[in-house]
């Protein structure tokens, strides 16, 4: 018995992610196909566009085209939803900029752990503050917004800041 036909499998939410990270990071213009549509990955759109990235609208069973230049510094915080992998993602990428942001989420988001990517990043010498418990990010204590950290890099490289708090 011969059997053909194709298969397409769903988008994967992991991938997805990624690959609208990596399209915004790259030079020109990139075309994405069979990304998952849901919530998350159009936190980790909405994120990228207020960085300066151009992401066509994304849904289901279109072509979803990424155009990027350097990223910009945000005019307002950076908002996550409830997306856990967007906040943890996103503060790699904002370690390498030259700039400082802020990421934020809903009250769930803001509950979460993040010191297993804080950590790493700040031993790298990214400068990363929290408002709240140390462990969880973002958080908010008070009327004050967070404020950079006033540590050092200790590579000779630009210095970046990524900010992971309060409400949106």
């Amino acid at each position: 018995m011969k059997v053909r036909g194709s298969v397409r499998p769903p988008g994967d939410k992991s991938i997805s992610h990624r690959a609208v990270m990596l399209a915004s990071l790259a030079r020109g213009t990139s075309e994405l196909t069979g990304l998952l549509t849901g919530e998350d990955v159009k936190s980790t759109a909405r994120v990228l566009r207020q960085l300066g990235a151009e992401i066509s609208s994304i849904r289901e069973g279109a072509k979803i085209a990424v155009h990027a230049a350097r990223f910009t510094p945000p005019a307002s915080r950076l908002h996550c939803g409830n997306s856990g992998t967007t906040a943890r993602l996103m503060l790699g990428i904002l370690a390498g900029q030259r700039f400082a942001a802020t990421l934020t989420g809903d009250a769930s988001l803001r509950r979460r752990p993040m010191r297993r990517v804080t950590e790493p990043l700040r031993a790298m010498g990214a400068e990363i503050t929290r408002r709240g418990e140390a462990t969880r990010c973002p958080s908010r204590s008070g009327a004050a917004g967070c404020g950079p950290s006033r540590t050092r890099r200790q590579s000779r490289a630009p210095r970046s800041r990524a900010r992971c708090c309060s409400r949106g």
